[in-house]
């Protein structure tokens, strides 16, 4: 459920703060939620309402993440409400974040990455070259999916070292590519090109749909990593594409990286952010010592 007043709301957080549409659609979704659980909506509401559809979301088995973000968004709108004159106070104001526990990313290690590779490269044919391709980059750069699938095929005619990448805000970085990447993305480039009928025009996109009209939708990639998954005999629930961007920077820290270093290359804009996968680094770590070690001992 919408209302003018969330319309406007959305519209300035996307001219005044240049949110992305994948923000948009998430604060859209939770004030949604919150005009039609919250008694009498959102412009009438007293503090006692507010807080007691803030209270519902735990009972409706809501993680603290998504009820964090629901209540993130309400206490904005209302910010807004205030400065637009529409409200005089802020219902909001007494809602406390809910307590969460320390989620740690998924990641894999490094040899279930290599066999994660040539399970990939046992595809037959071009799809196995072009799976291949997608997970070097992505394990390669730290690369989100939407940037990954967006890339456009004349970034990498030239061979780069690095792409400049846009990612969240608009901002621009560079990622890396090492050699095995870039051999890779050569690969693929000549099976790409080899596959294109005469005549037919180019697709912009470095992996391009079917129809080539588009690029291959993030859901297609999960699909075939979870394939290359099973083959590699590992499980597939703990594969995805943003579980190779979890790999990228945890392999950069267990090899010693800087911190800041590893935030500037996933476009982090808080350091917090980055600093969770130092939490699994050193479990990561840990759980090496006790395992390997000749005097370790389990408690």
């Amino acid at each position: 459920m919408t209302t003018p007043q969330i319309e406007a709301f959305l519209e300035m957080m996307a001219v005044e703060r240049d949110a992305s549409p994948h923000t948009l659609s998430a604060y859209g979704r939770d004030l949604a939620d919150a005009e039609a659980g919250v008694e009498g909506g959102l412009m009438t509401a007293d503090e006692v309402r507010v807080e007691a559809w803030y209270a519902s979301l735990g009972a409706r088995g809501l993680s603290p993440a998504t009820q964090s973000r629901r209540r993130a968004a309400v206490r904005q709108f209302y910010r807004f409400a205030l400065g637009e004159g529409w409200r005089t106070d802020d219902p909001s104001r007494r809602l406390d974040a809910p307590k969460a526990g320390r989620s740690l990313p998924k990641t894999l290690g490094a040899d279930e990455i290599e066999r994660l590779l040539a399970a990939s490269a046992a595809r037959d044919g071009a799809a196995g070259i072009r799976l291949v391709a997608l997970v070097e980059l992505a394990y390669a750069s730290g690369l989100r999916v939407s940037e990954l699938l967006a890339l456009r095929v004349e970034a990498v005619r030239r061979d780069p070292a690095w792409l400049i990448v846009r990612g969240k805000g608009g901002k621009e970085r560079l990622a890396p590519l090492n050699a095995s990447a870039r051999e890779a993305v050569k690969a693929w480039l000549t099976t790409r090109d080899a596959g294109r009928k005469d005549g037919a025009p180019d697709s912009p996109w470095l992996f391009p749909s079917p129809t080539g009209k588009s690029h291959l939708t993030p859901r297609r990639f999960a699909q075939l990593l979870d394939q290359a998954a099973i083959d590699a005999g590992i499980d597939p629930a703990r594969v995805s594409p943003h579980v190779l961007r979890h790999a990228f920077a945890t392999h950069l820290l267990e090899g010693g990286a800087d911190l800041r270093i590893v935030q500037t290359l996933l476009g982090h804009a808080d350091i917090a952010t980055t600093q969770i996968y130092t939490h699994v680094a050193t479990d990561r770590l840990a759980k090496m010592v006790r395992s390997k070690h000749p005097l370790a001992r389990d408690d």
